[in-house]
């Protein structure tokens, strides 16, 4: 899954692309942009595990490894490492990557779960903006600390 594809699909319906009146999204148009827009940031995540822990897919068993460290990331864990305190090891652009990641995730579970949830078209382009940012900002950081970050995203530390 392509990270860019996904902002360009959340901002093509915050702007009301689906048949709505231009400049006036739905709800629903909204809050599928918030849910694109956090699954971007999960699946460059993903993807930089994988492309940091495996490597390239050019061979079979590699390809077969690549896809099982993509699909090694569950939600609700990349969620409490994010939330730790120890975050603050890492640089800058991975501590804001990990806390656009937390509150975004909280953002996707009210779009996606609370049939109640409202949100504005310049909220939903705020969040996309920061989602950008951050994503950007994060890739920006040397291999090292980003294969470093994944590991402890993943994996739990064992005491002797």
């Amino acid at each position: 899954m392509n990270p860019g594809d996904l902002l360009n699909i959340a901002e093509y319906l915050a702007s009301g692309g689906i048949g709505s009146r231009i400049g006036r999204p739905r709800q629903a148009e909204l809050k599928r942009a918030v849910s694109a827009s956090y699954y971007a940031l999960f699946h460059t995540l993903a993807t930089n595990s994988a492309d940091l822990l495996v490597g390239n897919r050019t061979s079979t068993r590699t390809r077969q490894a690549w896809r099982q460290m993509y699909r090694a990331i569950d939600h609700g864990r990349v969620k409490r490492q994010c939330s730790k305190r120890t975050i603050a090891k890492f640089p800058q652009e991975i501590q804001k990557f990990a806390h656009h990641f937390v509150m975004m995730q909280a953002q996707r579970h009210m779009a996606d779960y609370d049939p109640m949830e409202q949100f504005s078209r310049s909220s939903v382009a705020q969040l996309l903006e920061e989602t950008k940012s951050a994503i950007t900002e994060f890739e920006t950081v040397d291999n090292d600390d980003r294969r470093a970050f994944a590991v402890f995203v993943l994996f739990d530390l064992r005491g002797n």
